[in-house]
């Protein structure tokens, strides 16, 4: 887990999302993207993100920075605090005020989200001279000491350089680099290991983990992969379908799940006392956002539904200090039964 001491549970959170809801409207009709989702991150804590493609990771993550694209999106209700400042109400001058320096954000697809006419130095001393203030000569000089922070060899050399001429685990490094240049007090990182062999992931994951050490920032860390998480999270929240179905901290969600969701996806991991053996899989697909299940979403391929969970969205509760389930039989789940 992350070496970051845990936060105080009497302060603030820094990040706060409460009943977060979302719509896509398309041609095809409107999709309910986000249904109410919660979740909370304190200031040197690192909170994780799960859930499969399509479950709504990243556009929570987009809605929290004010970068979601409308249309189609529309946030229908819900808040979204920093610091306790309401952002989903506040000016776009305001917004673009938190983003960078209060929150930044660490894409998926570096190589999309870098600017191929532009060397990567450009990139990143642009918002100092724009939102600091700094020549280009300071500018220049924070850039390269920025990427010599990422360990990108050469950094005096590399920062003339542009993104096609960067190796992907060097670009997200360079996308890292960008993410800290105003000193975030929160970072969001979404699937930032993407694509990158297994080496380069392990040195990006242990990169994230060590300057959140340095700076205590809160990290959102986004991903499918829970053998990551089990190396970094405090706390993780697990998305189906728009909603957030189980959070708790990491050892007690690994140890035992209180939803049947997570208790598929921690089966599905391949282990080494089972070699030679099939994978077990989750049967079924997630349902379509323009038309979720009646009930609990996740019914259609759970081997414990009844006909409560066809009929009666669970609402979320603690079946046991610290935990919290949208299940109807969260405790039952939680006892092993």
């Amino acid at each position: 887990m992350s070496g970051v001491t845990g936060p105080d549970p009497a302060a603030e959170p820094l990040l706060a999302v409460q009943d977060l809801r979302v719509e896509f409207r398309t041609r095809d009709g409107v999709a309910t993207v986000l249904n109410g989702v919660s979740y909370e991150v304190a200031a040197g804590e690192t909170l994780a993100v799960l859930g499969e493609s399509g479950s709504g990771k990243s556009v929570t993550a987009q809605t929290v920075m004010g970068i979601l694209d409308t249309p189609p999106g529309v946030v229908t209700g819900g808040s979204v605090r920093f610091r306790g400042e309401e952002l989903l109400t506040a000016s776009p001058r305001r917004r673009r005020e938190v983003r960078g320096a209060g929150m930044a954000m660490i894409f998926q697809d570096a190589l999309s989200a870098l600017n191929p006419v532009f060397t990567v130095g450009f990139q990143i001393e642009e918002q100092l001279r724009v939102r600091r203030g700094m020549s280009r000569r300071d500018a220049r000089a924070r850039a390269v000491e920025l990427l010599d922070q990422v360990r990108i060899p050469n950094p005096r050399g590399r920062v003339r350089q542009y993104p096609h001429e960067f190796s992907g685990g060097m670009r997200q490094r360079a996308m890292i680099a960008m993410s800290l240049a105003l000193d975030p007090e929160l970072l969001i990182a979404d699937e930032p290991t993407t694509a990158l062999d297994v080496t380069v992931q392990a040195q990006i994951m242990d990169l994230l983990a060590e300057i959140q050490r340095e700076r205590g920032m809160g990290l959102v860390l986004i991903t499918h992969d829970l053998g990551v998480v089990a190396q970094v999270a405090d706390r993780i929240a697990v998305m189906y379908a728009g909603r957030v179905v189980e959070q708790a901290d990491a050892r007690s969600l690994y140890r035992t799940p209180a939803h049947p969701y997570t208790g598929a996806l921690l089966d599905s991991l391949p282990r080494l006392d089972q070699k030679g053996t099939a994978l077990n899989t989750i049967k079924g697909l997630p349902p379509s956002l323009l038309a979720i299940p009646d009930g609990c979403p996740f019914h259609p391929r759970c081997p414990r539904a009844q006909d409560r969970c066809r009929a009666e969205v669970p609402a979320r509760h603690e079946p046991a200090p610290g935990r919290a389930s949208a299940c109807h039989f969260a405790e039952e789940v939680l006892a092993g039964g």
